[in-house]
């Protein structure tokens, strides 16, 4: 039985606790976090010790694997530090996206992780579902044949003021980075227009044309100014024997081949399927407990650090295309 941790008790570190509880194959032995009224109610929900010092947490439990679902500037500035501590104590670490906002940092975490031969995963929850194994099962299958091109969209209403103006760049968009790169491979260069919504302080809708080393190419539509409507996500992968449309997450699947009027479908159930958002995190919190225990090697990881960190420097590489006017090559970032 694995033990576990979890650094940072916000809304989402809570969920990682409560998804820990619920699993046969995990002990949830402490949290943490750095605010005391946090950390405090984290430990009374969740029936463990509380700390506000990460590293003493680690030297005192000695975590098999530990969250981070910790914040910070742009979201993820917080992830470093405490990362980097649970990596040097030899525990595996599943971080929550994006990987930091510094892509220095990033490489130092993923490079830590594999120097110490641990297992190292992102919570790219968005393609934990039903409906995304069926269409990577379809694609393996060789439905799909070679690849043309993908179509992403991603979009959420989120008013108020930021503290960057790359804030919604860097933190919605490594799910749909990450889902563009699972089915279609490593990107090559980007190139990003976006604008700033009337009243918003931030690049809060933007169109990020995408090259993959494969020749392929592809597009992602995000925006912080829409409200949540159906579908809010949708990723539409095409190949010379098919098309496929993955429609929010969990929804449905749909496999549309070249030579053929039917179609394959997975929609997902009434009885016995996703309810919530929540059910992603758990599916991928699970598939990260399952591989540690089984001792799959790092570099075996889904959805991994090494992933995270190429989402990251996509987004990077779109940003430095905004400020400049121009293509960029991912090998630039």
């Amino acid at each position: 039985m694995l033990r576990v941790c979890v650094i940072g008790m916000g809304p989402i570190g809570n969920l990682h606790a409560r998804i820990y509880r619920s699993l046969p194959n995990v002990k949830l032995v402490g949290v943490c976090d750095i605010l005391q009224d946090r950390a405090e109610a984290a430990g009374r929900t969740h029936g463990v010790p509380y700390y506000l010092d990460a590293q003493q947490m680690l030297d005192e439990l000695k975590p098999d694997l530990c969250s981070v679902a910790t914040g910070g500037y742009e979201y993820s500035s917080d992830h470093y530090k405490p990362s980097m501590q649970v990596l040097a104590a030899g525990c595996h670490l599943l971080c929550e996206k994006p990987i930091s906002n510094d892509i220095g940092h990033a490489r130092e975490m993923v490079a830590l992780a594999k120097k110490n031969n641990l297992c190292f995963g992102i919570d790219f929850n968005h393609r934990f579902t039903p409906a995304s194994f069926e269409a990577k099962k379809w694609q393996n299958e060789g439905r799909i044949g070679d690849l043309l091109f993908c179509n992403m969209a991603l979009w959420i209403g989120k008013p108020g003021e930021f503290e960057s103006p790359y804030y919604h760049l860097k933190a919605l968009n490594p799910h749909s980075v990450d889902m563009m790169r699972h089915f279609m491979g490593d990107v090559e260069a980007v190139q990003c227009f976006a604008m700033k919504a009337p009243g918003r302080n931030i690049w809060s809708t933007a169109s990020i044309n995408m090259k993959f080393k494969n020749g392929a190419v592809g597009h992602l539509t995000s925006s912080y100014d829409l409200h949540r409507g159906h579908p809010m996500e949708r990723c539409e992968v095409a190949g010379t024997k098919g098309r496929m449309v993955i429609c929010d997450m969990w929804k449905s699947a749909t496999l549309f081949l070249a030579d053929d009027m039917t179609r394959l479908h997975y929609e997902n159930p009434v009885f016995g399927g996703y309810s919530n958002f929540d059910d992603t995190f758990a599916c991928r919190i699970k598939s990260f407990v399952d591989q540690v225990e089984s001792g799959v090697s790092p570099d075996e990881i889904d959805g991994s650090g090494e992933a995270g960190l190429e989402a990251s420097r996509v987004i990077h590489a779109a940003i430095l295309s905004l400020q400049e006017e121009r293509i960029v090559r991912i090998e630039e970032i």
